[in-house]
């Protein structure tokens, strides 16, 4: 196995990672991705200016990502570190992943939304959505919740996953670090258009096959075959129509899963911005970030398990042949 852990080494550490970050969930401070988060503004401020933009915006993603990653992978290098190593994968993967944080950022807004403090409810929603959330109304700001939700599903925790299983800890630090520059520069804007390309594209290639996996994990956790068949026909017929190859699938199949009618209209800088629809069903309520929010615990408790039933087939096939 890559990094030199076995599948039942990968499987133990996933199902590590995932209870850490259940347990003590984003630690208050000195968080590792908020200084890459400084990092990153600091780079991009100096690089970020004058002509030949991409080339500079290629040259910020080298600065601000390999460096880390290289740091991550000697530190599981180091020799004779045995299970020091082991714990280093298991700590690496509980700072990149944001299971709890989901959870933490997004059931106050159902809870707040079931109170009826619209205030609240619009106040926590601002702090994880780019769109306006000024004049939201409850069914804006449960659907803004809910597509957050279903789409970091896969960006704070799948692809997470993913990559810690191909390339262990430092997998998982390469993926989230690139995923944290896609989030911070990959806008079609004036400012990072240029500067931002190689960040958005790099972004999209790591994403590429955990996404399509989330999509498939939306479809065959939906509740009831005729959810399947939705989410499967949501994915396969909506998700062309979004510019990012990986969030349309991620979405539209989760829509389709949990029977709700998403994407739409979304309010942006003042202007309305009329995205393609996602899912079919009804408007999404508040209750319905629960139903989200479980979908994607459950996606996390299917991969777990996955994981866990590779490493024990592995060892049985291992047995049979000794």
């Amino acid at each position: 196995m890559l990094m030199g852990l076995g599948a039942a080494a990968i499987a133990l550490l996933l199902a590590a990672g995932v209870a850490l970050d259940l347990l003590l969930g984003e630690t208050p401070r000195w968080h590792p991705l908020v200084g890459f988060g400084k990092l990153a503004n600091t780079i991009e401020r100096r690089l970020n200016r004058g002509g030949l933009r991409f080339p500079r915006g290629v040259l910020a993603w080298l600065l601000a990502v390999v460096p880390l990653t290289l740091l991550a992978w000697g530190a599981t290098r180091i020799p004779a570190a045995g299970g020091i190593a082991l714990m280093l994968h298991a700590l690496m993967l509980y700072f990149c992943i944001g299971l709890r944080s989901l959870r933490d950022h997004n059931l106050p807004i159902a809870a707040a939304l079931a109170a009826g403090d619209l205030p609240t409810a619009r106040h926590l929603t601002s702090r994880i959505v780019s769109r306006d959330t000024a004049n939201a109304t409850p069914a804006d700001l449960a659907k803004a919740s809910t597509e957050s939700l279903l789409e970091n599903g896969n960006d704070a925790v799948f692809g997470t996953l993913f990559w810690f299983a191909v390339a262990g800890g430092p997998g998982a630090v390469l993926f989230r670090l690139a995923n944290t520059l896609d989030a911070m520069w990959g806008y079609r804007n004036a400012r990072f258009l240029q500067f931002g390309c190689a960040a958005a594209r790099i972004d999209d290639a790591l994403n590429y096959i955990p996404a399509r996996l989330t999509a498939l994990s939306y479809v065959l956790l939906a509740p009831t075959l005729a959810g399947k068949r939705l989410a499967w026909r949501c994915w396969r017929t909506q998700a062309p129509a979004w510019s990012s190859p990986n969030a349309g699938p991620v979405m539209s199949s989760g829509a389709g899963a949990l029977g709700l009618a998403l994407g739409g209209a979304a309010v942006y800088d003042g202007e309305t911005e009329q995205r393609p629809p996602l899912g079919s069903g009804a408007a999404a309520q508040g209750a319905d970030i629960q139903r989200a929010w479980q979908l994607v615990a459950r996606t996390t408790a299917l991969w777990l398990a996955v994981a866990a039933a590779i490493a024990m087939a592995i060892s049985l096939a291992g047995g049979q042949h000794a």
